[in-house]
């Protein structure tokens, strides 16, 4: 059994977009924005081999779109999608399930790219089965106006088109050891996946809570299409997390992989904070 991160890059986005009604006096000191305002984030995923599936969260921006697209979140740093899954031994054929928190393309571009031959696009993992929750899929197709420019076609119709598209309708444990529950205040039907890994449940937090700055209840994106759900899904949560002590593992932060929750007077803080290989070891 294994659980291994895979850290894909990492890109610039605006501060104020990440932190909402937040004033940047406050969030800069947490994290800190260049003169353009832009804070970098990683494009993390994680890999779960449980011996049998091999599955993995998410797969970055991919890189289909042209140089304008990417001029806007200026890729940097990591080892892209195939280089860290093969810094733990693993080719793409070798994904089994390939689970996406949803369909906004940092999540979901690197699933599919152009083909070989030059026209339309191909699977990135041949032999997966592409998991997004019936609720987020219906949502992308047909976006709100906030949303719209965050689904593209091209990342998501190539799934569907290949016959490797399977929906999730509701919370369930998709594979032993592998449990996957659906959040609404980012976007809805966001999967959260909850792992059992020797003795512990690491939660992949996917744009639930986007990095530590963000265990604040009230610091969250303004991507959010339901702030105030969202807010009410940080709480249950960060309750649950703490009182299970839960380790979260961080999709987008760019400074820490991994926390632990405590709990104080004024609200949840970060009680420790680490990577997989830190606290488990060579596991």
């Amino acid at each position: 059994m294994k659980l291994v991160p895979v850290h894909i890059s990492n890109f610039k986005l605006d501060g104020g977009a990440m932190f909402g009604v937040v004033p940047k006096t406050l969030w800069q000191k947490q994290y800190p924005s260049d003169d353009n305002n832009l804070c970098s984030w990683a494009s993390r995923s994680v890999l779960f081999d449980n011996g049998k599936q091999r599955i993995l969260v998410d797969n970055g921006w991919g890189d289909k779109q042209d140089e304008k697209f990417f001029s806007f979140v200026q890729l940097h740093g990591g080892f892209g999608l195939e280089g860290a899954l093969g810094k733990y031994g693993y080719q793409p054929e070798d994904i089994t399930d390939m689970v996406i928190t949803h369909l906004h393309s940092d999540h979901c571009g690197g699933g599919v790219k152009n083909s070989s031959t030059g026209t339309g696009f191909e699977m990135v993992f041949p032999n997966a089965n592409y998991w997004v929750s019936r609720q987020q899929w219906e949502w992308a197709m047909n976006p709100n106006k906030r949303e719209a420019d965050a689904y593209l076609d091209e990342n998501m119709l190539p799934m569907h088109e290949s016959g490797q598209l399977k929906f999730i309708e509701d919370d369930i444990e998709l594979y032993p050891g592998f449990r996957v529950r659906l959040f609404n205040g980012h976007t809805a039907g966001q999967i959260i996946p909850f792992i059992n890994y020797l003795g512990k449940t690491v939660v992949f937090m996917a744009d639930l809570i986007p990095s530590t700055a963000h265990i604040r209840t009230v610091w969250n994106m303004s991507y959010d299409v339901q702030p105030l759900v969202t807010l009410k899904e940080k709480e249950r949560f960060l309750e649950e997390a703490y009182e299970n002590d839960y380790i979260l593992f961080f999709q987008h932060d760019v400074y820490n992989e991994c926390c632990s929750i405590d709990k104080a007077k004024k609200g949840y803080r970060v009680r420790e904070t680490f990577t997989l290989e830190e606290y488990f070891g060579n596991s």
